[in-house]
């Protein structure tokens, strides 16, 4: 038998599984768009500037989509959670503005420059712009992992008569517990999940030509990146389960299986 709160907890559990993709792959080929143009324009090898406009027609998609899918999310923290909106807004509301003031708008502003400028303002200026998107997407994921590392380890804030949370000190609001450690995770997550698609996608165009050099590039980029990401993701998460079970020990109990209380 379901309940509001258990049909509002799967509405909103398929939006953000549905968004989380989006942003998550887009913080990654931003970052490798700029290193294949800055590659591109230091040694000038067509390769570079090939690979570039291909994965930045998916980059535009793939932004566009967590775009949509994200405003159909803010929705829903209205929607299904209004009274913890209400409570905690205070703290939340800021956050979430400064991530579309600072990073979404220097994404977006960007964007069009990146994907249709480079014939208006010159290959350096564009470059800059591409820098720009990268450094935006890196700026939303900040703020965001902020949001959510105050609500699992809320900091720097008090409780006025009505119950609703304010910002008493926002560098602790902002850097609580376990920010340093989700922040790493995420991004190096994001590299991670970015150099799998790339390298799946040189995979494929190698099986059917492995003469292509854009396909061997990218391939070669991708698994270089794995590499030397993932043994650094593996000492990112023992540490962030570490911070867990110091400041969140039942959600350690619960994702291990552990039902029964103990020491």
């Amino acid at each position: 038998m379901t309940d509001a709160l258990i049909l509002a907890r799967a509405q909103f559990a398929f939006t953000i599984a549905f968004h989380i993709v989006f942003p998550v792959f887009s913080i990654g080929l931003a970052s490798y768009l700029a290193v294949l143009e800055g590659l591109w324009l230091r040694t000038r090898k067509p390769v570079y500037l090939d690979l570039f406009n291909y994965w930045m027609k998916i980059f535009a998609v793939a932004f566009g989509a967590g775009v949509v899918s994200g405003l159909v999310m803010s929705y829903q923290i209205g929607s299904n959670w209004s009274v913890f909106s209400d409570k905690a807004g205070p703290v939340v509301g800021p956050l979430m503005a400064y991530e579309v003031m600072s990073a979404f708008f220097l994404e977006a502003g960007f964007l069009g420059v990146m994907l249709f400028g480079r014939e208006k303002v010159g290959d350096r200026l564009h470059f800059a712009a591409t820098l720009a998107v990268a450094i935006g997407t890196f700026a939303s994921a900040f703020w965001i992992i902020a949001v959510n590392s105050w609500m699992q380890t809320p900091a720097g804030y008090g409780i006025n008569a009505q119950g609703q949370f304010l910002p008493l000190d926002w560098m602790a609001v902002i850097f609580n517990p376990s920010f340093p450690f989700r922040l790493v995770h995420m991004v190096l997550a994001a590299y991670l999940t970015t150099a799998l698609v790339v390298g799946a996608v040189g995979a494929f165009h190698l099986l059917k030509d492995r003469a292509q050099p854009a396909a061997r590039k990218m391939f070669s980029m991708a698994m270089w990146m794995i590499t030397l990401v993932a043994p650094i993701q593996i000492l990112a998460g023992d540490a962030h389960g570490l911070n867990t079970l110091e400041h969140q020990p039942a959600k350690v109990m619960a994702m291990e299986g552990h039902y029964q209380s103990h020491p």
